[in-house]
């Protein structure tokens, strides 16, 4: 469905838990209280929400966490959503550690991509970065990913301490076929009280490097990135600039948190809580889920984060 503004709304981003097997320090505390298990949504529940989402529009799913691979039953779960009438697309983000035991089944199911997300290729500095996290397990499982028929992207934060890390986790994009994205880190949670990188400075470190980088026109995946492509590259490389560059008029996605709050925009709290409707029936539940939609605030302020009203943190909204 457009919301208020004319955007057409088709794409969801969906948190299946607050839960993390690392401790990003731009995103999880080191002593975080999780949410009792009791309080998340059952998968019964959320594919109920997903049926609705289909019925207004939304047919691109992302699914995610916390990280997701931590919850148990997920391969079920993208199961059944996947083979939902309706749905053209859906998508898994992960921090790429426990991706080794479940890439035959992702495979099985026809996940339609993989999203790793890896911000260093130093492995002290990865284990410091996410709270003891051990990078070899990530890049083998990275590697089979890659070999597999699913398509792959790897997603790197721009932290100050991993402006480094630019150049060589970009290189993984000419050793093999796979997307490789640098994020602007957003005020939100943590994120707060970290200097942003823009993305402008890890552009010209790029193009220093590769200097036939030129604008991929081709469309990659449903999310704001925008890709670059060089004959010294077999996949491409993208940035994602939410911060430096609005790109709110053109957003088309809305976020579903692990207890079922309906997000329009991440940059406030505003939106819906659909556990509550659950129980009635499905006409108001898609009601609801309207009404959040048409009202999605017309651009996030995080340039001016005293107008931010949203608190949670990135992982309690959904990374």
């Amino acid at each position: 469905m457009k919301d208020r503004l004319g955007r057409e709304i088709h794409y969801m981003r969906i948190s299946v838990t607050d839960r993390c097997n690392l401790r990003c320090r731009y995103c999880m505390p080191d002593s975080p209280c999780f949410l009792p298990e009791a309080e998340l949504l059952s998968y019964e529940e959320l594919l109920r929400i997903c049926a609705c989402a289909v019925k207004l529009g939304i047919n691109c799913f992302k699914i995610t966490g916390g990280e997701p691979l931590v919850r148990p039953g997920l391969l079920p779960f993208l199961k059944a959503l996947k083979s939902m009438e309706g749905v053209r697309q859906v998508t898994l983000t992960t921090n790429g550690l426990l991706l080794g035991n479940l890439l035959s089944g992702l495979c099985e199911i026809g996940i339609d991509g993989l999203n790793i997300s890896l911000d260093t290729l130093d492995s002290q500095q990865y284990t410091l970065l996410t709270g003891g996290g051990t990078l070899e397990p990530v890049l083998q499982n990275l590697k089979a990913a890659v070999a597999s028929p699913i398509p792959v992207k790897l997603n790197g934060v721009l932290l100050p301490e991993t402006v480094t890390q630019i150049l060589p986790l970009a290189a993984l994009a000419e050793q093999m076929a796979i997307d490789v994205r640098f994020i602007e880190i957003m005020p939100v949670g943590y994120g707060k009280g970290i200097v942003p990188v823009p993305s402008s400075q890890a552009l010209q470190m790029l193009q220093n490097v590769y200097p036939d980088l030129t604008p991929c026109a081709a469309k990659r995946g449903n999310g704001p990135a925008y890709y670059w492509e060089s004959s010294r590259l077999k996949g491409k490389l993208g940035l994602i600039d939410a911060v430096s560059n609005r790109f709110c008029e053109q957003c088309n996605r809305v976020r579903l948190t692990c207890t079922g709050y309906l997000k329009p925009c991440l940059c406030f709290e505003s939106g819906i809580d659909l556990k509550e409707f659950l129980a009635g029936g499905e006409q108001e539940l898609l009601e609801k889920m309207r009404t959040a939609i048409w009202d999605k605030p017309i651009s996030h302020c995080f340039s001016q984060p005293e107008n931010m009203t949203e608190t949670h943190m990135m992982s309690q909204i959904g990374g």
